[in-house]
């Protein structure tokens, strides 16, 4: 049990940029501090230069003090303002790499679309859109990476052949946006049964493209999503330094994003209702999102957060989510 807490602290620490070493200095501190410094890099395994720097990152985070002037004792500080520090560091990180690589997707556009009628890229629009996406999930073998967002394209049968992919042993990653999961009734009749299946969801704030990916075979690519909901116009690229980019993204935002749906620990140990809850919450939905999404009114929605976060002994809503986590609910 202890064990899996600090597995999933452990991978809670990394998703907000703090590596395995000063992770184990963090451990230790939880463990013994107030303590000194040489007890805790006993405990942790490191010392001389590898200790310094862990336990400097630490310090730069507002995850712990300076050992004081004179003495060594340390212990960890109240993590509220440098969690929240890490985590507008790695939405900054995510928004360079969606500029990066949207400008050379937008140049590559501007300057070579035209002059490739070859194969490399091809342009699909309309009523042709339907049945090229069908044909893009019956013929993945190994996996489907996909970035998803609103709007949806309205092609009957996509939540049957996405399971009937996971059926036959694709495995499909998908990250999420916020919007996804307050769309009226998408989470309860598409998400939800997909990662039933054994779809891997995770979530973030906003994605950069509609997106994607079959095996390492080529990609489908809406030309951005603002337009999408205007010019029903789909790219279908085959392999070159463009499909390389879009794996590229979407391996570095999979890393960053919230797992959205985890197996808990305790199977019994929380209602579905509030794992749902806990679950909408961790992904970023608004209350108004969750409360419909539930079916219940804002009033019931604050009580029943009232009633975890005493549960959980949480102040707000970022320590319950925290607690949560690692207590397997997430």
């Amino acid at each position: 049990m202890r064990h899996m807490a600090n597995v999933k602290l452990g991978e809670a620490l990394r998703l907000l940029g703090i590596d395995h070493a000063a992770s184990r200095v963090y451990l230790a501190l939880l463990e013994l501090a107030p303590a000194p410094l040489s007890e805790v890099a006993a405990a942790s395994g490191l010392d001389g230069a590898e200790l310094a720097e862990a336990y400097g990152a630490l310090v730069d985070a507002g995850l712990t003090s300076a050992a004081e002037e004179g003495g060594d004792m340390v212990a960890p500080v109240p993590p509220t303002a440098g969690l929240e520090i890490l985590a507008r560091h790695r939405a900054a990180e995510i928004e360079e790499s969606r500029i990066t690589v949207g400008g050379a997707f937008e140049s590559f556009r501007r300057q070579r679309l035209a002059a490739y009628n070859d194969d490399l890229v091809e342009v699909v629009t309309g009523e042709a859109i339907g049945p090229r996406m069908r044909h893009a999930w019956a013929s993945a073998r190994d996996q489907i990476r996909q970035f998803e967002s609103p709007p949806y394209f309205p092609l009957s049968g996509a939540t049957d052949d996405a399971l009937a992919t996971l059926a036959r042993g694709v495995t499909q990653r998908v990250v999420y946006s916020r919007e996804s999961l307050e769309h009226p009734g998408h989470l309860k009749d598409v998400i939800e049964p997909c990662i039933k299946a054994g779809e891997q969801a995770r979530v973030l704030p906003s994605v950069p493209v509609k997106l994607v990916i079959i095996d390492e075979a080529y990609a489908l690519v809406s030309l951005s999503i603002k337009e999408a909901d205007v010019h029903n116009t789909m790219l279908v690229v085959q392999p070159c330094g463009l499909l390389s980019a879009l794996v590229a993204l979407f391996e570095q935002s999979w890393q960053n994003a919230l797992p959205f749906h985890g197996r808990t620990t305790h199977p019994g140990g929380l209602p579905p209702a509030d794992r749902r809850l806990l679950w909408l919450l961790a992904g970023g939905a608004s209350d108004d999102a969750i409360a419909r999404e539930l079916g219940i009114s804002r009033r019931t929605l604050f009580r029943r957060l009232q009633i975890l976060m005493a549960r959980l002994g949480a102040a707000n809503r970022f320590q319950m989510a925290l607690q949560a986590q690692r207590s397997g609910w997430l």
